[in-house]
């Protein structure tokens, strides 16, 4: 049988449709337990490739006769070889084209929903990272908030929907993953907008983004109103838009809250993060759907493959949203951290603009999962 390759937006559409997959990863286990396509109906069987070089006969047993079959490594050449193998022995499997790697760079647009006189807003699902990216469409404007290194994408969506990118936003300085904002902005001519109060250390021009900023997109005059939220990062700003959305950045999440360590100001942080959950978003309307960052599980995932969730559904179930007392908060965003991003120092100086990594390593300084909540 001849083995085919299955791409990234094949394997997205299979998480986004809740369709069940069986993956064989071939990948050492501790890559493996650390990051992994996730999808609500799939198995995985995860057996080193060094371990099938005599063979794959001993493992014959474990696949299933009944399911799609996807072999899995970190840039494709591994899956393949093992593919081959489970081929000769008559299993019809695909391999992942591109590996971890392309996976770990796919976005999934999703439309979120209409806003007023025709404008439109869509969410950018990074699947194998757990980012979120933004594109408000409306009449021949568009605008980009928290986009990923990936800008053809973002250029190439807005030129389907026949508008022109006018306003590029980074609600922070973000840590975990390179911003493609200054590059989508230098394409195009857009402006690009960062919170002051994290670009004190950057190296190029910006638009200062601060509380209350109005940005009217297209002939609908769809209000993107800045809503200053400190905590994540002491610059974090938050996007009211339409008056029907709330895009959060890193400091809400639908299942977890914002950590405050990754500028190593934890301590320092606590206090303004609590502040712009239980006060600043307090205020706000409980009907806004808050539309994050970052997505930490794939059961976050709704129906159409958003993320997003109402404020006063928040305020009723997230954890995060419903600790009393200040010290028990302050106990949870310190001691309930999980280990760093990967290279965010790096990450953080490429997006300051102080060094500007190949396109190579810019992948390797973002390969491994979304690392921006506390547990």
């Amino acid at each position: 049988m001849a083995v085919k390759p299955m791409n990234s937006k094949e394997v997205a559409q299979k998480v986004m449709n809740k369709e069940e997959l069986f993956i064989l990863d071939v990948r050492n286990v501790d890559a493996f337990e650390d990051w992994k396509i996730e999808g609500g109906k799939f198995e995985y069987l995860n057996i080193p490739y060094f371990d099938l070089l005599d063979g794959v006969e001993e493992i014959m047993d474990q696949l299933p006769e009944d399911k799609d079959i996807l072999v899995v490594c970190a840039k494709e050449g591994s899956s393949i070889m093992v593919a081959e193998m489970l081929s000769e022995e008559g299993k019809d499997v695909s391999y992942l084209e591109g590996g971890m790697k392309a996976w770990s760079e796919h976005l999934e647009p999703v439309k979120v929903g209409d806003l007023s006189n025709g404008g439109e807003l869509y969410q950018f699902v990074r699947l194998g990272k757990g980012c979120l990216s933004y594109m408000v469409v409306s009449g021949s404007e568009a605008a980009i908030v928290d986009a990923t290194r990936m800008a053809d994408v973002f250029i190439e969506f807005a030129k389907e929907k026949n508008a022109t990118i006018t306003n590029v936003f980074d609600t922070h300085l973000h840590a975990d993953h390179i911003s493609g904002g200054r590059t989508i902005a230098e394409a195009t001519g857009a402006t690009y907008w960062l919170p002051p109060k994290d670009a004190e250390e950057v190296t190029f021009e910006f638009a200062a983004l601060e509380d209350g900023n109005k940005i009217v997109i297209g002939n609908s005059t769809i209000e993107i109103s800045a809503l200053y939220s400190p905590g994540h990062t002491i610059g974090s700003t938050s996007f009211v838009v339409d008056k029907k959305y709330l895009l959060s950045g890193d400091i809400l999440f639908v299942d977890s809250i914002g950590r405050p360590d990754l500028a190593g100001k934890a301590e320092d942080w606590v206090g303004d993060l609590r502040e712009s959950l239980y006060k600043r978003y307090k205020d706000l309307s409980m009907e806004l759907i808050v539309l994050p960052a970052h997505f930490m599980i794939i059961d976050e995932l709704n129906e159409n493959g958003s993320v997003g969730e109402k404020l006063g559904t928040l305020f009723a179930k997230n954890h995060g949203l419903n600790i009393e007392s200040e010290e028990e908060f302050r106990k949870l965003v310190s001691e309930n951290l999980p280990p760093q991003p990967n290279a965010y120092q790096e990450i953080r100086e490429t997006n300051m603009g102080k060094v500007t990594p190949d396109e190579e390593k810019q992948r390797e300084m973002e390969i491994g999962p979304n690392r921006c909540a506390v547990r």
